[in-house]
């Protein structure tokens, strides 16, 4: 429990510490904004791409690992989303912007770092594995479900091009790209331009923590706690129950149904802000479900510890 808390705990006070400085004025709206755009477009893509640039493509590519992780992350998502359409009554493109948030945990900044805690080091290589195609898989259904939703009467033709689209301007998607494109191509970056990729890659996590705290500061909680609460229990109950109920029928060793119930258990990702900003709905659940999810994880992610063999 003391191990979890010291890694979640620093998360939580960056993010404290923008929605302060914000709330104090040391920081103007504005300025928050010009931030989320530089983590956006920027360092978050950066960091992408180096990680893929240098990943080892050949460890524990297990279909069933993959297979368990993303269907629960699939049903996670559909569940998240129907559930706020017919019982909340939100919007259509709203519910797909709050399903993404049962869609995209936070399988780097969390996910690696309570594995490592928990195994060592070389448990990382099925987070390895689910974090290589977590991205691309998430944009890409969430995008093509977004574009259904709000496009509706388009023929296919038009419903391909307008995911193609909206897929390749995001820039963590091309991000990923360009790592794999590096990866399998061995192709050799200069040292200079390396360099310069990973100071600015070494920016983004905590860049992107302090601006969604400034981002916080917009936003109340009236009215979306009941959403909030039950998009939360997708993301941190029901995700992670599919994925060592299915891991398990499907004889996943233990080293790999760690990694994948794990990555399952975090909190939603940042990018579940960056998903609803894409597309300027459900901002303020995603924002706080971000913020009160990691807080709740601290507990909820020692239960799923318990319980893993």
């Amino acid at each position: 429990m003391q191990d979890l808390f010291n890694i979640i705990l620093p998360v939580f006070l960056v993010i404290g510490i923008g929605y302060i400085g914000t709330r104090r004025n040391y920081i103007t709206g504005e300025q928050i904004d010009g931030l989320v755009k530089y983590t956006q477009n920027f360092a978050i893509p950066f960091l992408l791409f180096t990680a893929i640039a240098r990943l080892d493509l050949g460890q524990s590519f297990d279909w069933r690992l993959l297979t368990a992780f993303y269907v629960g992350a699939g049903t996670s998502f559909a569940l998240a989303a129907l559930g706020t359409r017919l019982i909340f009554k939100r919007a259509g493109p709203d519910s797909v912007s709050i399903g993404f948030i049962g869609l995209f945990s936070n399988s780097v900044l969390l996910g690696l770092a309570i594995t490592e805690r928990a195994y060592g080091a070389e448990a990382l290589a099925s987070n390895f594995a689910i974090v290589a195609i977590h991205a691309p898989f998430c944009y890409f259904l969430g995008i093509t479900v977004m574009e259904i939703v709000r496009g509706r009467g388009q023929g296919i033709g038009r419903l391909v091009l307008n995911v193609g689209n909206a897929m390749f301007r995001n820039a963590l998607v091309v991000a990923l790209a360009l790592g794999f494109v590096v990866n399998l191509t061995g192709l050799v970056i200069p040292e200079p331009v390396q360099v310069a990729l990973d100071l600015i890659a070494r920016t983004a996590l905590p860049a992107a923590l302090f601006g969604l705290g400034g981002v916080l500061v917009r936003y109340r909680l009236d009215g979306d706690l009941r959403v909030i609460a039950y998009v939360l229990a997708m993301s941190l109950v029901l995700h992670p129950t599919i994925v060592i109920s299915l891991g398990t029928l499907l004889d996943l060793g233990d080293a790999a149904l760690r990694s994948a119930v794990i990555t399952a258990a975090m909190a939603p990702g940042i990018n579940t802000y960056l998903f609803a900003s894409m597309y300027g709905v459900g901002q303020r659940v995603a924002a706080s479900s971000v913020l009160i999810g990691t807080v709740i994880s601290i507990f909820t992610v020692w239960v799923w510890l318990q319980l893993l063999p």
